[in-house]
């Protein structure tokens, strides 16, 4: 066995209490993020399956699986390359591992561009996909909306070791970023030795960032795969997108809506006061469409 083929990413699980979930969604943060920061929505999530969830619901409720992404939380050192297809395969690998029945697959963001490289290479088995705030297209960074470039060019500049928490908040403010920000990122900083240092591989991060840009994933949502035969559940994408968001260009979202009306197994929706950051910016309106979608 080679070192990639044993890696597997760091994860955790989350069920309501007492519950024995059937099936199992994959939930991936977005970039300089880790599965933590999803925790608190998917376990209401979970919750709701046995309190008033969709029909059904609490005879097959959903597991969620929180995912560190290669290279973010505690999944560090990954073996190269470097890509969202690596990705995916730790996915795969993370499956096996843990014997479960992955039916579904999440991703915000840079995730969500994860969950349909995922998606690509699992052409059956999966019952519900959701895509939050994630551009399936190929673009420059530098035309993308993202924060992501400029946040991983000050992580790169900001002089190590740093000498408290709050100088590191300082710092990224002080590029323009803003407290809220600034308090995500400072989840990847740890007190080490003779004062704090960012715990991010950024070269790998960057090689990350690169092919994320690079690649084109329309096809995975415009030529979705047959039902697999009698009584498999088909495959159901949904796409939440954030009104306000500037992460996804007119022209993707356009395609978005095009295909959602002639594509019985997707469903767009939008919320209209939600940012890039769904589940910040309306985390009440993003259960609404999730729960529902269960």
């Amino acid at each position: 066995m080679n070192a990639d083929a044993a890696f597997v990413p760091h994860h955790a699980l989350v069920t309501a209490p007492s519950a024995a979930p059937a099936r199992w969604m994959l939930v991936l943060h977005g970039i300089f993020g880790s599965g933590a920061n999803w925790r608190t929505f998917v376990r209401r999530l979970a919750e709701a399956q046995t309190t008033g969830g969709a029909p059904g619901a609490a005879a097959r409720p959903w597991g969620f699986i929180l995912v560190d992404l290669r290279a973010h939380g505690m999944s560090q050192s990954p073996p190269a390359p470097h890509t969202l297809a690596a990705a995916a395969d730790d996915l795969l690998r993370l499956g096996d591992r843990l014997g479960l029945d992955v039916r579904g697959v999440m991703g915000h963001s840079f995730g969500g561009k994860v969950a349909l490289a995922y998606l690509d290479r699992r052409p059956e088995g999966i019952e519900r996909g959701f895509i939050l705030d994630a551009d399936p297209s190929a673009r420059p960074a530098g035309e993308s909306g993202s924060e992501s470039p400029g946040v991983l060019e000050l992580l790169r500049a900001i002089p190590q070791p740093i000498a408290s928490r709050e100088a590191f908040l300082e710092a990224v403010q002080a590029a323009g970023f803003s407290r809220g920000i600034a308090e995500w990122l400072a989840m990847n900083v740890r007190r080490e030795g003779d004062g704090f240092r960012i715990r991010l591989d950024l070269d790998v991060l960057n090689d990350l960032l690169t092919d994320y840009f690079a690649r084109d994933l329309w096809h995975v949502l415009e030529n979705p795969p047959a039902p697999a035969g009698a009584g498999v559940e088909a495959r159901r994408i949904h796409v939440v997108l954030g009104g306000r968001s500037a992460s996804i260009s007119p022209a993707s979202r356009a395609r978005f809506e095009a295909l959602s009306a002639r594509a019985p197994g997707l469903s767009v929706h939008v919320l209209p006061r939600a940012g890039h950051w769904l589940h910040v910016d309306d985390p009440d309106g993003l259960f609404d469409v999730i729960r529902a979608a269960l």
